[in-house]
């Protein structure tokens, strides 16, 4: 996930350096605002106490925010996972502007480069494979490729013919800003305590927010599982999807990004994906790319079998188990395919309504659905039974 450039415009004057140089404007910014997160806050609360209601409005400032930048400038901007009309969308690009990560534009062209170039030292703006430092915040305090900002936007031709999204781009700081001040000032001012809904609904949260965020760069590419790919070091974890909100499914949104869900069984908690699919019955979003579920079998079927022969590649069998692993996959490949086509061909029909038709063509159709589904059942755990030995 992409975060801010600068807290204020850069200007990409300078050619790439191997040290890179400092943004001071964000050194600051960032420091300043850790600081007082970790100690005026605590000593705030041991001194005076602090409301219920202030840690509400910070937990609600925080979950409008931060579900704003993976409804929005995540699935929707970024990887354009699916539509949304007008309302919902400025909606969005006001909680962006809340979570102080960069207007829309810039966020989503440096996350395009992201996942074009993922772990690249070079390329990738927050590549993991330079530690977590680097990949959670240090990448925002040194800049180590001006040219990166040359042509910034042209990655992003779709989202400059958004009027939202260039509205929201050219007067992002201002918003920002006034969002950021007034909001935790007019609530301070409104329940007759000004300072402690500052310092939390204003600084805590945000900080809070902002390194949630950064997470899914750093640890989510460090802890978790790989079982959609091992092609690059995002990972799957189910603590880091409740802490951001569903996007600490991060190896799944690696291999298949256009996806609108992150965790993709439904009781994967991811509540962008939720939302999503509300807005769909209501006609607020529309057009959700779903990966189809032969595709993602295979996908797991075909990295376990990659993690069996690295694992198994320096036994005296290496050959033998190889082959019966091939042997396997092969017979599971065979069987997903007869029983998606199955399927598809019994979905069709019913679209058709197939009660029309000849009562034995029915019978058949459902006799096949229900026949390759239990092959392909048998198949998985003789398959899931031999790989598991060796990966």
């Amino acid at each position: 996930m992409s975060v801010s450039k600068s807290v204020s415009e850069q200007q990409p004057n300078q050619q790439p350096t191997q040290e890179g140089r400092p943004i001071w404007t964000n050194i600051i910014f960032f420091g300043l605002s850790f600081l007082i997160a970790v100690t005026v806050v605590p000593w705030y609360g041991f001194e005076y106490g602090f409301h219920w209601s202030t840690w509400l409005w910070a937990t609600g400032l925080w979950l409008f925010s931060s579900t704003s930048i993976s409804m929005g400038y995540h699935r929707l901007w970024s990887h354009r996972a699916y539509e949304a009309n007008g309302l919902l969308r400025g909606f969005l690009a006001f909680g962006g502007c809340l979570a102080l990560q960069n207007s829309a534009l810039h966020w989503a062209s440096d996350h395009r480069i992201h996942h074009k170039h993922v772990d690249h030292d070079e390329k990738d703006p927050y590549s993991a494979s330079l530690g977590f430092w680097h990949s959670h915040i240090g990448w925002i305090l040194k800049r180590r490729n001006e040219a990166r900002y040359d042509e910034q936007y042209d990655r992003c031709p779709d989202l400059k013919r958004d009027p939202i999204v260039m509205f929201q781009h050219k007067y992002y700081w201002i918003l920002s800003v006034a969002l950021n001040v007034l909001i935790p000032a007019i609530l301070g001012l409104a329940y007759g305590m000004f300072w402690e809904m500052m310092l939390v609904a204003g600084v805590f949260r945000l900080v809070w927010s902002h390194h949630l965020t950064f997470f899914i760069n750093s640890l989510a590419h460090i802890w978790g599982s790989r079982p959609y790919t091992e092609e690059n070091s995002a990972r799957d974890n189910f603590v880091l999807a409740v802490l951001t909100g569903g996007e600490g499914y991060h190896n799944y949104h690696h291999k298949f990004q256009y996806d609108y869900r992150n965790g993709i069984s439904w009781w994967h908690f991811d509540p962008s994906k939720w939302w999503i699919k509300a807005f769909s019955w209501v006609g607020i979003t529309k057009n959700l790319k779903v990966v189809p579920k032969d595709k993602i079998e295979r996908a797991k079927a075909q990295t376990l079998l990659l993690k069996a022969k690295e694992k198994t590649a320096h036994l005296p069998n290496a050959e033998e188990i190889m082959q019966k692993l091939h042997d396997e996959y092969d017979k599971l490949v065979l069987n997903m395919t007869e029983f998606y086509e199955a399927k598809k061909a019994w979905v069709e029909a019913k679209k058709a309504d197939i009660a029309h038709e000849i009562a034995e063509e029915k019978k058949h159709l459902i006799e096949n659905y229900e026949q390759f589904k239990l092959k392909l059942e048998e198949q998985k755990l003789s398959w899931m039974k031999l790989a598991k030995q060796y990966a």
